[in-house]
């Protein structure tokens, strides 16, 4: 027999942040991993523009795919994962992995886009650092050897 999903519980105990932004760009979910994610807590983060986790750098060209999708109904990112900076309430930088879904009103009508996000700021930290290392040993190998 199966029982019913509680969502509001499975959002809030899931490990992965979960970002719900509406369709002018304004955070309408931001469960509990967020807030450890990103420092903002739920009520700093509700209501306000995505761009509290954007960089500015990135900004324009985020809204604009962002206002493409809710005006066409379509991603291209469809179930890829998706590796960006982003930034926490402190101003330090953070390296993120997400994937999105577009979601609907029952009368099909696109409201809004959810990401579900892992912080990979270790993880790219320790790569960067390992290429770094490989390049100088290639680097310091003989020729021809």
């Amino acid at each position: 027999m199966q029982t019913a999903i509680d969502y509001q519980q499975l959002v809030t105990a899931i490990g992965d942040a979960v970002v719900i932004s509406g369709a002018d760009g304004n955070i309408t979910l931001w469960n509990p991993a967020a807030e450890r994610m990103f420092g903002f807590t739920e009520k700093e983060a509700l209501g306000k523009s995505l761009d509290v986790i954007i960089p500015e750098r990135l900004r324009g060209r985020h809204w604009d795919g962002y206002h493409k999708t809710m005006s066409t109904g379509q991603t291209r990112y469809g179930n890829d994962v998706l590796r960006v900076p982003a930034i926490h309430k402190d101003g330090r930088a953070l390296s993120i992995a997400f994937t999105v879904a577009l979601l609907y009103s029952p009368e099909k009508a696109l409201t809004g886009i959810v990401a579900v996000i892992r912080d990979e700021t270790s993880r790219f930290q320790e790569e960067r650092n390992l290429r770094k290392r490989l390049a100088e040993l290639e680097a310091q190998a003989p020729a021809g050897a």
